[in-house]
Formats: C-alpha cells, structure tokens, sequence
C-alpha cells in the first residue's frame, strides 16, 4: 500500500519506525513477566515503572492513576462497570450521542434508560450550558464525552465539562483516542477518567491507557492477579508499553498540517460545489473531514478512490459492515438519505498539501467515472 494515498488514519495508524524500533528492543530485552519474584524481572518491573513515570508526566498526572490495558474500548467498558458498581442506586448517567460505540454500548449495558444524552449545539459539540444545568439540578450522577469525534473530526469543550463536573462533584469521563497524538496534552489530568489507545498515535495495537481518579477506590477491571496495582490482572506487555510511551513522544512533539486540509476543503466545494463538509467551520481535528457527496453511495466512491490509490472510509472502523446509518450524524440531525453518501477523510502526520491535493484530483476523476458509469446505465444521479 502507498501510504501517501492513505487517509484512514482515524481508523488506526501504521506503527512509527521509532516505536516499532522501541518494541524490538524491548521485546528481546524486556520478555520477563516483570510480576516474578528474581531479580532479572525485578529489572523488567523497573522498566516497566519508567515508562509509567514518562507516560503520566506527558499527561499531566501522577503516575499512580495510570493504568495499562488493551485500548480504549477495554478502558471504556471498565469505567461504566466502576460507575454501575460504585454510584448510588438508579444513578443517571450523561453521555453524548455522538461517543464512539464503545462507549454508547456500555452505557446502555450497564444503566440501560438511565442514560441520559447530552444535547448538542448547532455545530455538533455538546453543549456546556445545558449540561450545566442539568449537573446543577442533581440529574446526573457521571458524564462521559469524547474530546475529538472519531467520525467527523468535531471538537468538544471536554476541558470546560471537566471544570463544570468538577464544581458540581460528578465525576467526569473523557475518551481521548482521537486527541492524543493529535492535539496538545495539556489539561487532560483534569478528567477524572480518560482513556485512550495506542494504535490512534502510530504505536502497535492492543496496548492502551486508562486514568483513574486519585480517590478512585474498588476498582478492578480484571480479576485474577495483583498487576497494575491490583486494578486490572494480567501479565502486561512491557514492550507494547515501551513502544506506545515512545510513539506518543513522537506525535507529542509532531503538528499536523492545516493548511492541507482547508485548502482540500476549498477545492472540494469548487469541484463539487454540492459537496456538504459536516460541521463546517466549526473545531476540528486538522486531520479530518467528514463530507456527504451529493450523490452515489459512499461504497462506490471508496471503491472508485481505492482504484486510484486512495483510501478512505465510510465512517467508524468499528461500525464497518452494521446496517443503519451512523448515529452520531443522526445525532447531529443529517438524514438517513444524505448519511449512505457520506465519506470520512483523515490524514496522517506526513501529509503534505501535495497528498491533500493528489486526493482531491482522485476524488474529482472518481466523481467523472461515476458520473459516466450512471448515464451509460441510466441510473438518475442524486443530487442534492
């Protein structure tokens, strides 16, 4: 695969040089179970208590909250079964309806209607105003919200919701897998919860975070050892934890292009000007754009672009194959109609405006083919 034509980078990223050098190294010096009682893996726990210091301190916080697990997703589901555990009986939960499924799924399992969704400004984000209100009134025991949407780039305000939850005493929840590596690390210590995984930021799958409140008491994540303070069992994966602490160094110290995306965006409109970028103007990650084409469903565009060396999606990588249209722009009030035409963009660190613009080139010659395609089957063309 050319990964200059490579624009799925939400879905997952491939592993930077740096960490997959970092993983090696550690996989041949760190293999020990670092949990044994000699010395030699006493030195590998050392290790492996490093990379927690380094992690927590690019995070802001303080080691002990920082647990190592599978990914987000693993993270996610933890958190909602801590809440269904440890909050009060028939405790109401907040949670955006735009979250990544891992998040909404869990909800739903554990407080089933007592789930409360956080309404949404006019640009998709939730909206701090009334989700004070309702923190105010006592109708809700926990929030969670995303800090960047997976599927359209949008930006939430998490760092004021922490601050309000924060007044208010409820503890705050923050997936940041799209965040991190994307965006500055400042502030997100102040989320009482935060999750986050490895593969979003160019370091390998499998490996991911979960930060605790420092008065977070009975939790447990997996039973069966004492590893991770007694918070979740299981011989961790020092490597794995080795190469994501180096990657997030990496992308730490990394800024993605604006430039590349706003002048896609530009081109976009005067090419197709019934081109629709959701949430446009709005913050967004510099690496995404969400756009609903105005006409041909969004399979055949990323079969017509996967032809020419461009690969794109259709939403959520986790959401790939489900029938239904995407809730969070169901959420953000796009129709189902307009939902089956819509195509996720997302770049990696080393996209150039050249790479942006070579896609837009691709994406005007599929829209051609397509066009053609149509006619010569006397398909009519949707347009909106």
């Amino acid at each position: 695969m050319n990964l200059k034509g490579y624009f799925d980078h939400n879905a997952t990223t491939p592993l930077l040089a740096e960490a997959q050098a970092t993983w090696s190294q550690a996989a041949e010096a760190c293999w020990l179970n670092p949990s044994s009682p000699y010395r030699a893996a006493a030195q590998v726990h050392v290790q492996l208590e490093a990379a927690r210091g380094a992690m927590a301190e690019l995070l802001g916080l303080a080691p002990e909250r920082l647990i190592f697990n599978s990914g987000a997703t693993e993270g996610n589901n933890a958190v909602f079964a801590h809440w269904a555990k440890h909050l009060p009986q028939g405790s109401v939960v907040g949670v955006s309806p735009t979250e990544h499924p891992s998040v909404i799924e869990a909800a739903k399992h554990y407080f089933g209607d007592r789930v409360t969704w956080l309404p949404l400004d006019a640009q998709g984000a939730v909206a701090v105003g009334p989700l004070s209100e309702l923190l105010k009134t006592g109708a809700l025991a926990a929030v969670s919200v995303m800090a960047a949407n997976n599927e359209t780039g949008l930006l939430n305000p998490w760092a004021e919701i922490a601050q309000v939850c924060r007044r208010e005493g409820r503890p705050f929840h923050c997936d940041a897998s799209q965040w991190v590596g994307k965006m500055p690390l400042q502030g997100l210590g102040a989320c009482d919860y935060l999750t986050g995984c490895a593969h979003k930021f160019g370091g390998p799958r499998g490996v991911g975070f979960l930060v605790l409140p420092a008065t977070a008491c009975g939790f447990s994540s997996a039973f069966g050892g004492a590893q991770e303070q007694g918070r979740r069992a299981g011989t961790e994966d020092v490597a794995g934890v080795m190469a994501m602490l180096e990657a997030l160094k990496v992308t730490n110290g990394r800024h993605l292009s604006v430039a590349g995306r706003q002048q896609f965006i530009n081109g976009l409109k005067a090419a197709i000007p019934n081109a629709q970028v959701v949430g446009d103007g709005a913050a967004c990650l510099c690496n995404t754009v969400s756009v609903i084409m105005p006409s041909f469903a969004s399979e055949r565009w990323i079969r017509a672009l996967e032809k020419r060396g461009f690969y794109v999606s259709a939403g959520s990588a986790c959401s790939t194959g489900k029938e239904g249209a995407s809730h969070v722009l169901a959420a953000m009030g796009v129709d189902s109609s307009a939902m089956r035409r819509v195509l996720r963009i997302s770049s990696g660190y080393d996209a150039a405006v050249a790479d942006w613009q070579a896609l837009l080139v691709a994406i005007c010659e599929s829209h051609e083919v397509l066009r053609s395609d149509a006619a010569d089957s006397g398909t009519q063309v949707i347009s909106i």
